[in-house]
């Protein structure tokens, strides 16, 4: 329809009926609700909480708040919305806030369709162009959002002050028949936040004295972070109460959702994949950001966002790459030493608490890596928290043999720059560690190496042999030499 028709006498010709934004969106997701065409593509874990409750808001025509911590897709579901609207909307040509031919709201608009009538110019609006977003800062005014008298434009036209014409307007009216959305609300001045109440009850706006009646047909969708209506900013009441639903997000509840995010929006180049990333990184890495989420130097309130684990897979498989290329190999695999390459992307990603703040960022990454080993292992080695008990008599057995070669005076260094053979060189030197671990490979489908790298870890977790980072590399050794050897 949009190639053929210029004219709205055309537009009135083809039976075209013009609809509020509200029910485009409304008739566009029952027509996808019924076909069980997928509505939210990309959007994981909220399949029973979070999508449910836009659907009905979307069915009862609600402007709609998501509140949430950082990294919860709350901007990436607004922009999803677009993909509800219908593909093209007739505007009157040159109108600035996309007027409905049918009922024309700006001075400018409603003056063509008086004069031409049936001859009045229609463009036609992609559903691409009727999105708007707009960060809220404490500097945003009310000339941004809504408009303000343009002196320049005054002066040209030889306009009066109090001339519609003279109005220049604001993002909310030039996203009118579109979609509106304001991130971080409570940050927005109170006044600001009036005057959004405004235009969302009453749909009129008073720009400098003089009153609009302007009915604009917006959806708006809000999104704040629970939390900042104590630290920074707050929702004003009024405004609360006109945003008809309020959705809570929430961060993924399983390690498998939480990987299919990461895979999902990685961005890996060409070479990086061939480099393998085993299952047992992928679900350490999203262990790390469960274990920060739980962590008592982790501010909670802030987050920790999905970020987190996006940046330390990007950083893990480049610490791959880079030791691939240093080593002159074609190929190359992410091994559990590589997790400290992760150390810098997991820094930027955590807001402290004070003891956090003590202990120092490095130290608190470094802290968060060791949990998630720790709390995966009795996943991959069957019955391995019990050396924590007292009766550990039965489980040491098991690594009896290890052990005994680290209390013999043996030490391994796992350089973070090994070549293949190397590494499969030292770790095949531990007596005991490949019969250990063969099981475990069995049940897991992972590299023995990988899992011999992995155990050497453990133990050290588990207070068995000692564990240090010295200068690119990890040294594994007895407790007890390590500390004659400081001692010497």
């Amino acid at each position: 329809m949009h190639h053929k028709i210029h004219t709205l006498g055309e537009l009135k010709a083809a039976g075209y009926k013009s609809k509020s934004v509200k029910q485009e969106l409304r008739d566009n997701l029952i027509q996808k609700l019924k076909t069980g065409e997928t509505i939210f593509e990309g959007i994981q874990g909220y399949e029973d909480s979070v999508i449910p409750s836009l659907q009905r808001a979307i069915l009862s025509g609600h402007n709609i708040n998501f509140l949430g911590l950082r990294g919860q897709a709350k901007t990436k579901m607004a922009r999803l919305l677009v993909k509800m609207l219908d593909e093209y909307i007739p505007v009157v040509k040159g109108s600035e806030i996309n007027d409905d031919p049918f009922h024309p709201l700006s001075r400018y608009a409603r003056t063509i369709v008086q004069e031409l009538g049936d001859d009045t110019p229609i463009s036609w609006l992609h559903r691409d162009d009727r999105y708007t977003e707009k960060l809220a800062t404490p500097d945003v005014n009310i000339a941004d959002l809504i408009g303000d008298i343009d002196p320049i434009k005054a002066a040209n036209q030889k306009l009066n002050y109090s001339s519609e014409e003279a109005i220049h307007f604001g993002l909310i009216p030039r996203s009118n028949r579109g979609i509106f959305v304001i991130n971080e609300l409570p940050d927005l001045q109170p006044r600001i936040q009036v005057s959004l109440f405004n235009i969302l009850q009453e749909g009129d706006v008073q720009i400098r004295g003089f009153k609009l009646r302007f009915p604009l047909d917006v959806q708006f969708v809000f999104t704040a972070n629970p939390e900042d209506y104590t630290s920074r900013g707050a929702i004003i009441t009024p405004l609360k109460d006109r945003i008809q639903a309020q959705i809570f997000t929430h961060y993924p509840e399983t390690i498998e959702i939480a990987k299919q995010i990461t895979k999902q929006e990685i961005k890996i180049s060409k070479e990086q994949e061939k480099i393998k990333v085993p299952n047992l990184i992928e679900n350490l890495i999203e262990q790390i950001a469960f274990e920060a989420r739980e962590s008592e130097y982790v501010d909670e309130k802030s987050g920790v966002s999905a970020r987190l684990a996006i940046s330390a897979y990007e950083s893990v498989v480049s610490a791959a790459e880079m030791r691939m290329l240093q080593s002159h190999e074609s190929k190359a695999a992410v091994r559990i030493g590589d997790l400290m390459a992760a150390i810098p992307a997991i820094v930027g990603k955590i807001e402290m608490v004070y003891e956090g703040e003590q202990e120092g960022a490095e130290v608190v990454a470094h802290k968060l890596i060791r949990l998630a080993m720790k709390s995966m292992a009795t996943e991959y080695f069957k019955g391995i928290d019990q050396l924590q008990r007292k009766s550990t008599a039965e489980a040491k057995k098991k690594y009896k043999e290890i052990i005994s070669w680290f209390e013999e005076g043996n030490a391994v260094d796992l350089l973070y720059n090994n070549t293949e053979a190397h590494y499969k060189k030292e770790l095949q030197r531990v007596q005991g560690l490949k019969e250990a671990v063969q099981e475990a490979v069995i049940l897991s489908k992972e590299s023995e190496l990988l899992m011999m790298e992995y155990l050497l870890y453990v133990l050290s977790e588990y207070g068995l042999i000692d564990w240090k980072i010295i200068r690119g590399s990890s040294r594994f050794q007895d407790y007890l030499f390590s500390a004659l050897k400081g001692l010497g």
